[in-house]
């Protein structure tokens, strides 16, 4: 069974740690992070992040239930990121890319964390906050519930699915990543055309395309399938 959480006001009257510091969960949460960029997940342990705060590693547990909820807490902070480097105009389609690349952008920065957290669901304010968010951009725009349901749930899911992928391509080392990325203009490229005439045909687009992410152009379709479903459902209420 986990331990239970010590209530915030009672970890405020904690003495600070050997080194002096005073601890947070903000403070966890950005130590855990730098870990997770140095190390890797295999690197964010208990004892190793008490370590890095010069505290007890059980001093871990008054304030997360244990490293799992510590995991949902890392994911609500790149959510919580993404959506204060947002800036809303009044657009809805304008309004949903620039909040979908935001929330891309801000996994990437933090790759390692990205990988183990973008499957996770964290039930926490910030996430909620974004989910709250594109909900009333898509309802605000017209959409009815079943649709904005759909288009939600299409595009958090997008977002989510790249920033892993994108970020696992980021984990690799960069020799092994070199190496991947040099495939497309050695190992394809020299593919004859009398065995796979289509790659041969094609092979200097790939070179040009495959090393960059996917995620605008499949955030832009999404988008404007989701334009192409509002203008009928307006049409079918005109009806």
């Amino acid at each position: 069974m986990p331990k239970k959480v010590v209530p915030e006001a009672e970890r405020r009257r904690r003495r600070p740690t050997r080194r002096g510091t005073v601890l947070s969960e903000e403070l966890i949460v950005a130590t855990a992070l730098r870990m997770l960029r140095e190390h890797g997940a295999s690197g964010l342990t208990a004892r190793r992040l008490g370590s890095a705060l010069g505290a007890d590693p059980s001093t871990l547990y008054r304030y997360f239930a244990g490293l799992d909820d510590l995991t949902r807490a890392i994911g609500e902070v790149l959510m919580g990121r993404a959506l204060d480097s947002w800036t809303p105009t009044g657009a809805w389609r304008a309004d949903l890319r620039a909040l979908g690349l935001a929330v891309h952008a801000s996994y990437l920065a933090h790759p390692q964390a990205a990988v183990l957290t973008a499957s996770r669901v964290t039930g926490r304010p910030r996430e909620i906050a974004v989910d709250e968010t594109v909900l009333g951009i898509l309802r605000g725009a017209g959409f009815s519930d079943a649709d904005a349901v759909g288009v939600y749930h299409a595009f958090i899911d997008l977002a989510l699915a790249f920033a892993a992928l994108d970020a696992g391509a980021l984990t690799i080392k960069d020799e092994a990543r070199a190496a991947d990325e040099d495939m497309w203009s050695t190992t394809y490229a020299r593919l004859p055309a009398t065995t796979h005439p289509h790659i041969a045909a094609t092979a200097h687009l790939l070179a040009d395309r495959m090393n960059d992410s996917a995620y605008p152009v499949l955030l832009d379709t999404l988008l404007e399938r989701a334009e192409a479903r509002l203008a009928e459902g307006t049409a079918d209420d005109g009806a």
